[in-house]
């Protein structure tokens, strides 16, 4: 007969502390299933374009929605995050940057370089009129 001892969950949040490391960690895994659903409404939308001439005004009334906007907005800072989290960590797969001061400053450079882009496409976005 064995007596059981109550074991703490691997990793125990008594005792480590919060990070960035763990909340881009997070955020990488929460983007990359908001851009695959991001793609099927891309498909959906340009299937739309393509041979439903009825439903395509609807996808492009939706879309205009403040609902809608923020989606997209929300679908663009996916996209940036995403793209450089993942240089971010290729650069590891290649031994670089493992330093804790390393793995910090890439961390906040990735997160100022996902807020820059994303202002970015916005702005360029609204002065071509497409907003």
């Amino acid at each position: 007969m064995s007596t059981q001892h109550p074991r703490p969950l691997s990793p125990h949040l008594g005792i480590y502390r919060w990070q960035i490391t763990n909340t881009l960690s997070i955020l990488h895994r929460i983007t990359g299933v908001g851009l695959v659903l991001g793609v099927v409404l891309l498909a959906v939308w340009l299937v739309a374009a393509a041979w439903c001439p009825n439903f395509f005004p609807a996808m492009q009334d939706g879309l205009g929605t403040i609902v809608g906007k923020l989606l997209l907005l929300g679908w663009t800072a996916a996209f940036y995050y995403h793209l450089a989290n993942g240089l971010r960590h290729l650069n590891w797969d290649m031994g670089r940057g493992f330093a804790l001061a390393d793995v910090t400053a890439s961390g906040w450079l990735v997160v100022a370089f996902t807020v820059s882009m994303t202002l970015f496409t916005w702005t360029y976005a609204y002065m071509a009129g497409a907003l």
